[in-house]
């Protein structure tokens, strides 16, 4: 917790990412996996195929489930709006399914001389793959369709590529690949981000009564329930709802939660980790400006409980298809080694080889305890360290430390789980082509610790040194307290 001496103020806004109703699409896609068995081993690909070419649309209305859905969240968040956000800044993708999620919202909020909102569609905040039928690209909905469809609310149009009077999607020349996805999300991030700085901005230029500090008491709010969503509040708070779509939303949320330095693994390939939200699913943000955003909740659903016991949640089971989004095992598998000085390891690097090796290698091992005079050289020599990696994706597998100097490699460690699939091979390899390279030195020398990793190095072609005694290898028991010295000739 930070010191109550603190003086900063912490002005932040209220933001909700809200998921669209369930869809016309979804309906066809949970028919189908329900039809055709998906997810089991007689699973009728072809079947599937044929039943959502047929059935699929490319910008779909809500269903009947859906269009209830919208109606549960309107008399959920209108109240809630009401009684406690000032300003209300709504940020709708461009597609048919987000938009009637939040008419009946829009509606009301509309109608009530109390509600003060703005409504912006975003033409770039749309579904993951775009907007297209069978592989054949459609343009999307333009200012003035979309217009029509909210009727007597009024929006401000953003983000349309070729003009708001285009389609949204008039650019597009295929399905969006995911590498295409990725990068839309980043665009968007950013210009989230700047969307919400401009408002905190206005706090720091002029009288704004809906940006403060909600971490603050004031005399008169000691009875607020903080979770309380319907409470009138003597002080409103500006808020923003993003309304947007499940995957889409899940690569937002990513950049949110990470950053962009997390954010993709592998080009084309979808990141191993993924948010996931029901059908109107809101999750509740704080954003405190610079890119700075607390998580204060996640897919939260307390519009769909239905007192008669009758649920209208949707669309955030397995069954819906999010396992595909996982990538699979193949890409997964892919490892490649990386090189860089110990000052230089990037830290979510750091971060893992640390975890490593303080879970998995051998205490004996350690440099903390009973250092080799090879080890104390190494602290002497720092700037000659290379930490070695191999990584799968972002996920650190392997690592092991060598000096530049003396050619010796320590601290090697391979997670258990990986230790059948070539990760160790891949390190020493690695290690022996780089010192070929960089012709610092004759031969790496490694001390194994226990008489397990001396026969792993022995398969790699490491050799007993001169000076180790033969009477160390006889003995099993004494490899984990006495120094074992091995070579392999470069």
């Amino acid at each position: 917790m930070a010191s109550t001496k603190e003086k900063f103020v912490r002005r932040s806004i209220s933001v909700r990412l809200i998921r669209h109703g369930e869809s016309k699409n979804n309906q066809v896609y949970r028919e189908a996996h329900r039809l055709y068995r998906g997810g089991q081993p007689d699973f009728d690909l072809e079947g599937w195929t044929k039943y959502v070419d047929e059935h699929r649309v490319a910008d779909p209305g809500l269903s009947d489930v859906g269009e209830e859905q919208a109606v549960r969240l309107s008399n959920y968040l209108v109240p809630h709006l009401v009684n406690q956000a000032g300003e209300v800044r709504f940020v709708i993708s461009p597609m048919r399914r987000t938009i009637e999620t939040m008419l009946p919202t829009l509606t009301k909020m509309n109608a009530d001389n109390e509600a003060s909102f703005r409504t912006y569609i975003n033409g770039f905040y749309f579904e993951s793959e775009g907007c297209h039928t069978r592989e054949k690209v459609e343009p999307g909905m333009n200012a003035e369709q979309i217009s029509n469809i909210l009727g007597e609310v009024q929006a401000s149009y953003v983000g349309f590529q070729n003009g708001p009077e285009k389609g949204w999607y008039d650019y597009g020349t295929g399905p969006e690949t995911r590498h295409e996805s990725e990068q839309r999300a980043a665009r968007f991030y950013v210009w989230m981000m700047e969307f919400l700085d401009e408002q905190l901005m206005e706090a720091e230029t002029s009288e704004v009564d809906d940006i403060f500090d909600a971490g603050v008491t004031l005399p008169g709010e000691e009875n607020d329930k903080c979770h309380d969503p319907f409470q009138p509040r003597a002080r409103k708070r500006r808020t923003a709802v993003f309304c947007g779509h499940g995957d889409f939303m899940s690569l937002v949320l990513k950049r949110i939660v990470a950053g962009f330095g997390h954010s993709i693994e592998k080009k084309e390939v979808s990141h191993r980790a993924a948010f996931v939200h029901f059908n109107t699913g809101i999750t509740q943000l704080e954003y405190f400006g610079k890119g700075r955003f607390l998580v204060m909740s996640s897919n939260q659903v307390p519009h769909l409980s239905d007192p008669s016991g009758e649920c209208y949640m949707t669309g955030a089971s397995l069954k819906d298809g999010w396992s595909y989004l996982m990538p699979s095992d193949t890409h997964l598998l892919d490892s490649e080694v990386d090189f860089a000085f110990s000052d230089e390891v990037q830290p979510h690097i750091a971060e893992q080889t640390e975890a490593l090796r303080s879970l998995y290698l051998n205490s004996s091992a350690s440099s903390e305890s009973s250092p080799s005079q090879d080890e104390l050289d190494t602290k002497l020599h720092k700037s000659n360290a290379l930490t070695v990696v191999v990584k799968r994706g972002l996920q650190v597998v392997g690592c092991a430390s060598l000096d530049e100097k003396t050619g010796r490699l320590s601290d090697v460690v391979v997670r258990p789980s990986a230790r059948r699939s070539h990760v160790g091979r891949s390190l020493i390899d690695a290690v022996k082509n780089h010192a070929k390279e960089s012709k610092n030195f004759e031969k790496i020398i490694v001390e194994p610790s226990t008489s397990e990793s001396q026969a792993f190095f022995e398969k790699m072609g490491f050799e007993l040194s001169s000076s180790t005694n033969n009477a160390e290898r006889a003995n099993d028991e004494r490899y984990t307290s006495e120094i074992v010295r091995m070579e392999c000739k470069l």
